[in-house]
């Protein structure tokens, strides 16, 4: 039903659980990506590692756990950058944003049936310019990026 104007109108909503998504740098400034198979575009696209949260997991902990599995690395030092609505007009979850800082590779991947990924470490400074020319297209994980820009000018 509109709001305004009190008028009935068919609506699809999407109920999923919070999300979450990494942003793991390597102690030499190293961004942990992940070349990922999409299914809505049909295509691979360079993300930062993340997905939805277990039953009682804090965005830390699945932040963590996200960041082990999909690329085997870890870290002991995580920080909450944000949280926000990836499209509030049809869903209802949460996107919490999460920096990992000084990650080191402790393991294999550990990937689920559905997952076909690929680990790649690039340079957090060539990140602007993978956004501009089209290699990053992913909307959520630009979103991880300006929130760590912003997290980077408050606290150097």
């Amino acid at each position: 039903m509109n709001p305004r104007t009190g008028q009935p109108h068919e609506m699809f909503v999407l109920e999923q659980p919070n999300w979450v998504n990494v942003i793991p740098l390597t102690a030499d400034e190293q961004v942990i990506m992940v070349e990922q198979w999409r299914h809505g575009t049909r295509s691979v696209h360079l993300e930062t590692p993340g997905g939805l949260m277990e039953d009682g997991e804090t965005p830390e902990q699945s932040a963590r756990r996200e960041l082990l599995e999909e690329t085997g690395y870890e870290t002991d030092e995580v920080v909450r950058l944000g949280t926000v609505h990836p499209n509030p007009a049809i869903q209802t979850n949460w996107q919490h944003y999460i920096l990992a800082k000084n990650c080191r590779k402790v393991a294999k991947p550990n990937l689920d049936h559905a997952e076909d990924i690929r680990v790649k470490l690039v340079p957090l400074v060539e990140v602007p310019r993978l956004i501009e020319k089209g290699k990053i297209t992913h909307g959520i994980v630009i979103g991880g990026f300006y929130w760590l820009n912003l997290y980077r000018q408050k606290h150097g």
